[in-house]
């Protein structure tokens, strides 16, 4: 039984996107056992995956972790974070694997020159080549995201009318140049009023006190910031009928779980390969997601970055200020109308 040591330390949002490779593994390396190895807050990410045999989690120390991994004896690592803790890993473990490849000069050059070298291709396509050592082909089954049983359905919390589907709003971002400010949610949620939905502001304890402002006066519009834990916020995200998003994590799980995903980018671009991913054998989602990619594509200042900025380095914040709210209403309305026909 070949024993596969996988490694990606965080975010949410890379640690959904290595799914499809502990499947591709899962299913095509005859009796595999998988462990993964990963920051102790994402565990609750991947305790539900039934493809991880065992989850390895650290906090800031890898001492006691590497000398647990050492005595597992892996036969493979696949290091799909690749950075210098990644290689002080398999370094004290010695054995055979790969990484997967970053393109962090492709991307440098796209930041600094507005130079494209950068590959027509997802990252997961990456991760996965970063097992093909191990005769693993991408399956075009897309992402995946477990969601535990005993989850609580939040939508208890909501009205009745919710429960015939609602749109999901993720405000949160991990920089503030991948999200839309204040003033642009607000109109946002003025333009979705027209079509008489339920909207659901999904976000974590940081984003409550701007849910709160985006809920005040607003009818049909419930926060669930600061009081949905990360798979109970998975479980709305299930539900909704649309989900619009940052660039994010959250992003990441709404494709996993299948939804129709309105994607909103500010400085950062669908070109670093990031996208929704849904795979090759999902095509009517991946059309609809890339249909669905809502960014400002005439600055020249864009990107000016590879992940953000806590404020605009030009000052103008245009990729997002400039976004049309009322198009991406009428986007959501008419999905979630032909949803609920």
């Amino acid at each position: 039984m070949p024993k596969i040591l996988v490694i990606r330390f965080s975010s949410i949002g890379d640690i959904v996107l290595t799914t499809p490779v502990l499947r591709c593994i899962k299913e095509q390396v005859g009796d595999a056992s998988i462990h993964y190895l990963t920051r102790r807050p994402y565990v609750s990410l991947l305790q539900a995956n039934p493809h991880i045999d065992q989850i390895h989690a650290f906090d800031d120390d890898l001492e006691d972790t590497l000398r647990r991994l050492r005595k597992e004896q892996f036969d493979f690592v696949v290091d799909l974070h690749h950075n210098l803790r990644t290689w002080r890993v398999k370094r004290s473990l010695k054995r055979p694997g790969a990484s997967f490849h970053k393109l962090n000069i492709a991307k440098w050059l796209m930041v600094r020159f507005k130079w494209n070298r950068l590959p027509d291709e997802h990252i997961v396509q990456r991760y996965i080549r970063a097992a093909s050592g191990l005769g693993v082909i991408d399956d075009g089954k897309g992402l995946e995201h477990f969601i535990p049983p005993d989850t609580n359905d939040q939508r208890d919390l909501l009205p009745d009318t919710y429960r015939n589907g609602f749109i999901a709003l993720v405000i949160g971002a991990q920089h503030a140049t991948k999200k839309l400010p204040l003033q642009k949610l607000q109109e946002l949620l003025d333009k979705l009023s027209v079509y008489r939905t339920g909207v659901v502001i999904i976000g974590g304890p940081e984003d409550a006190s701007e849910a709160e402002a985006l809920c005040t006066n607003r009818q049909q519009v419930f926060s669930m910031c600061g009081i949905s834990s990360l798979q109970e916020s998975a479980l709305l995200i299930k539900h909704a009928v649309v989900v619009i998003t940052h660039d994010t994590g959250m992003m990441h799980i709404a494709a996993a779980l299948k939804k129709q995903v309105i994607s909103v980018w500010g400085n950062t671009i669908p070109e670093f390969g990031m996208y929704p991913y849904f795979g090759s054998q999902n095509t009517l989602y991946e059309q609809r997601a890339a249909e669905l990619l809502i960014e400002n594509t005439s600055l020249s200042c864009r990107p000016c970055s590879k992940i953000g900025f806590e404020a605009c380095p030009k000052g103008h914040f245009r990729c997002m200020m400039d976004l049309n709210m009322e198009a991406i209403a009428r986007k959501a309305g008419e999905l979630n109308a032909t949803a609920n026909q």
